[in-house]
């Protein structure tokens, strides 16, 4: 399948702004299967309620946590600027941007002093046993990898997950970074001509036991399985929609 035959049709029917196609089981399952490896407490229904209808219908003792409904709302909306600026160059502007729309309204006044919403952390953070890039340093460490990606002319599969490896370990915003970061790797496969993927919720031990072994060992196997497993499952999804057009 023809990479840039996805792109076209998942740019138009964006446009078209209906249901049952490529665009639409894409932003379902991509927001739901993101969210959830983060702990959101969004179901499949619910996500696409939220989508089809901008409402949750749930059953009457489940209460909704509104940072989850909204980060749900917010990755439709950033799949949607994804889409609309493929053409452009992948800058720290464009990943500031893209953290910006992820956690626009998710916070309290009290967080909003300290958080920086499309700007780099200002306190530490870490993920597991596994040092990030101290505040001071983000910004440096940001160029140095953009650079170092940029560089390469014609961009692999694993250069991409190299990518998002070196990106989760800087760690550069206080949080939604493994959703920015998987959100980059969809766009650069897609300006790469390499068949994009999302991680499902049910693989979610294997992808960060995959980034740990990577960081920690630099075994990259792992990782790139569970990659390539999840290329598959879209490239089947891919098929399905787009095999007679």
């Amino acid at each position: 399948m023809e990479v840039s035959k996805i792109i076209k049709a998942l740019k138009e029917q964006k446009d078209m702004n209906l249901s049952g196609n490529l665009y639409h089981k894409t932003q379902l399952d991509f927001a739901y299967n993101t969210n959830h490896i983060e702990g959101s407490t969004i179901t499949p229904d619910e996500t696409a309620s939220i989508y089809d209808t901008g409402t949750i219908l749930t059953d009457s003792n489940k209460v909704i946590v509104l940072k989850d409904a909204t980060e749900v709302k917010n990755h439709f909306t950033l799949f949607k600027y994804m889409l609309d600026t493929l053409e452009d160059n992948l800058t720290e502007e464009m990943i500031k941007k893209f953290h910006f729309i992820l956690k626009e309204g998710t916070l309290t006044d009290s967080e909003k002093r300290w958080f920086n919403i499309g700007e780099y952390k200002s306190k530490s953070n870490f993920v597991g046993n596994i040092t990030t890039s101290a505040p001071e340093n983000v910004d440096k460490d940001m160029k140095n990898l953009l650079s170092w990606y940029n560089k390469i002319k014609n961009k692999t599969l694993e250069d991409i997950i190299e990518f998002h490896v070196r990106f989760e370990h800087i760690h550069p915003f206080q949080d939604g970074n493994g959703r920015v970061g998987r959100m980059i790797m969809f766009r650069e496969c897609l300006v790469n001509n390499i068949m994009p993927f999302y991680i499902e919720d049910r693989n979610k031990e294997f992808y960060i036991r995959g980034i740990r072994e990577y960081q920690l060992h630099n075994e990259k196997g792992y990782l790139i399985d569970t990659i390539k497993n999840s290329q598959d499952n879209y490239e089947k999804l891919v098929k399905f929609f787009l095999s007679d057009n």
